[in-house]
This record gives C-alpha cells, structure tokens and sequence, in this order.
C-alpha cells in the first residue's frame, strides 16, 4: 500500500512539474536567434547599434541564470554605445545542448566561440560572471583571435575546497537525480527561487522583481535543472586543469570583485588570477557581495569603455 501511495505521489508530481513547465514558457517565452552549432543551439540576443566603434561585447551569465541576468542592467545600459552579444549558455534559458555531459567551460567555450563564428563577429569583449568566469579564461586561451579582451565579474577559475551543495551532487547521481528533478525540483523550487536570488545578492538587497524580470524561474524545468547542476559538479575539476595555463592569457584583462562576496570567494579566484596574468587588474569593491554588475554597472562599463579605448589606441600605434 505504502508502495503504490508513493507511486501515485510521484506520478502527480510529474504532472505537476510538466504543467509548471508549460507555464513557465509561456509566462517568458524565448527573444532572440537561434544559432545551431554542433553539439547544441544557443540563443542569442543582439542589441545596440551594429556599426558601433569598437569591438562587440559578448555578456555571458554564470550558474542557475540565463542572459536575462547579464542584460539587466548592464546589457542594456552598454547597448546605447555599443553592440552587446547576449548568450545563453548550453543548457540554460533557451539554449539546448544535445547532451548533459557537455559541462565542461572548454567544451561551451568551443560551441559559443562556433556560434560567434556563424554570426561573423570577429575578435569581441568577453564580459563574464562567476561560472562563466572559468569559460571566458578558456576562450582566451582556446581562441586567442576570438578575444579582444576579458571582463571578469566575481569569476570563478580555480579550485576551491569544499564542493558545491549536496543537492548538485545528489541531482547529478544517476535514475535518481532526473527522478528528483522531474518530480520535486519545481514543485519545491518555486518556493526557493526567490530567496535564493536574494541571497545571491547579499550584502545587497535584491531590486524588486528581479527574479520575474530575469526570467530566473526557468532554472526550474527539469533539464536545465540537471544542466545546471552538471556544469557546477564538474567545474572544479575543469579549473584545477586549465588554472596553470592562465599566465598564457595575453589579452587586456579586467577582474572586479567584491570584497563581501561568499559565493566565489576573491581570494581563491580574483586575486591570484589578476596576479597570474600578465595584462590583468584587479579592481576590489568593499561591501560588495557576488552581483558586482547590479552593484555598479556604471564601473563596470566604465571599465569596459577604458579597455575599448586602450585596444583602439593599440592598434593605431601598430599601424604606424
């Protein structure tokens, strides 16, 4: 009897999650292109004027996000100057990945710079936060003609100890993470996304309507919940690889950080990254916590602009 109640509860939370699925896209459907490369089709988002001076800014969003996260509201407040590439990355958002193992930054740094590839934008500005920290470090070092120069918002590059929640372990165990993640994940999920953003956010306070405005309750949907939860499992064996490569990067390169940050810790990940690199500066916000673009988008589009104006000047003293 016991059995068959249990049975009965995880069909109806099956159905549950599947209706909740529905409604989550319809409620933010998918804006942008749908770009097909092997492996995976990305969506992207291409706002701000083409013919911009400079090169395009590429915005690509860290863990448990979509590009709704990079463009409010630094995408569209760098898109009334310059052309800004938004990505979701594979698995996330409206991006697809044809398989769940493509976890890895060296592998989504391949099918994003494939995807760059097919639209015709040339050498770019990765600006990059937490998770994708790893990713835009190994396209400097995978496509050094693909990157122009690197922004890191409170990236994540080396290892750590610790690991990365028991329910990212647990969802990542296999029949019984997809189990979990077709059945519960949503039901529960709903309730927690909310002040999960909020804690993000911490030491500051999260704007009101974040979480609808980014579309953040798509995480939900039980692939890219399973997604997700693969990238952040294999992440710190994938930094423990390619870390000792990072002096390699050549590019101009831009760390902010904030000092109050407890999600990915500045002194495992910004600082010796900035030192690591030769072109690198590190740029610490006090009382700042893992958000640093919502923090002070005006800093870091500043920041953005200065490296534009330091390549520029670059290439007219080698053309004279």
């Amino acid at each position: 009897m016991i059995a068959v109640v249990f049975v009965a509860a995880l069909v109806i939370l099956a159905l549950i999650t599947q209706a909740g699925v529905v409604v989550l896209q319809r409620s933010y459907p998918a804006q942008g292109e749908m770009v097909e490369v092997t492996g995976a089709t990305l969506n992207v988002v291409d706002i701000g004027p083409r013919d911009a001076a400079g090169p395009p800014i590429v915005l690509i969003h860290g863990a448990s996000s979509n590009l709704k996260a990079m463009q409010q509201p630094l995408g569209d407040l760098l898109a009334g100057r310059h052309r800004v590439i938004l990505i979701d990355r594979p698995g996330h958002g409206w991006s697809a990945r044809a398989r769940e193992a493509d976890s890895t930054p060296a592998i989504q740094g391949q099918m994003i710079d494939a995807a760059l590839e097919r639209l015709g934008i040339g050498p770019a500005i990765l600006v990059v936060h937490s998770w994708a920290g790893a990713l835009g470090a190994r396209m400097a070092l995978d496509y050094p003609a693909r990157v122009a120069g690197l922004v890191l918002l409170a990236p994540a590059l080396y290892p750590w100890s610790g690991g990365v929640g028991w329910y990212n372990d647990v969802v990542t165990t296999p029949v019984i993470g997809p189990l979990l993640a077709y059945t519960i994940t949503l039901p529960l999920g709903y309730f927690l996304t909310a002040p999960g953003a909020r804690n993000a956010f911490l030491p500051q306070t999260m704007p009101e309507n974040f979480v609808s405005d980014t579309a953040t309750a798509l995480l939900l949907r039980p692939r890219e919940f399973l997604a997700n939860a693969r990238d952040l499992v294999t992440l710190k064996a994938a930094v423990r690889e390619q870390s000792p490569r990072y002096a390699e990067i050549k590019v101009p390169a831009v760390v902010i950080a904030g000092d109050a940050d407890t999600t990915v810790w500045p002194s495992i990940h910004s600082r010796p990254f900035a030192a690591a690199v030769p072109n690198a500066k590190l740029i610490m916000l006090p009382g700042v916590g893992h958000l640093v673009q919502n923090a002070a988008p005006e800093l870091v589009m500043g920041e953005i602009d200065a490296m534009i104006s330091g390549i520029a000047q670059g290439t007219r003293a080698a053309a004279n």
